[in-house]
């Protein structure tokens, strides 16, 4: 199939930088990961992913962390199961 058809999209530069260090790794190029996600939005007649608005509760948590508040660490598995009650 000829693959002629232009898509134009702005995002910031460093998004960008970031995403496409990515998808090389993934062995990706842009091209190719924006043809996979069309692939996959034909397959499925709608987003790969689910796309929904956080809850109070989960855009607290996520602002907490992204300001290093209220995060707690471990050792190991163990201590982190501990901490659950596991």
């Amino acid at each position: 199939m000829n693959k002629s058809a232009v898509i134009r999209a702005r995002v910031e530069p460093n998004l960008k930088i970031e995403v496409e260090h990515i998808l090389s790794e993934l062995g990706l190029t842009a091209s190719e990961a924006i043809l996979l996600l069309y692939r996959q939005i034909k397959l499925r007649r709608g987003l790969p992913f689910e796309v929904k608005i956080p809850n109070e509760l989960t855009v607290k948590t996520l602002r907490e962390s992204r300001e290093g508040k209220n995060i707690k660490y471990f050792d190991d598995k163990k201590d982190l199961y501990t901490d659950l009650g596991l």
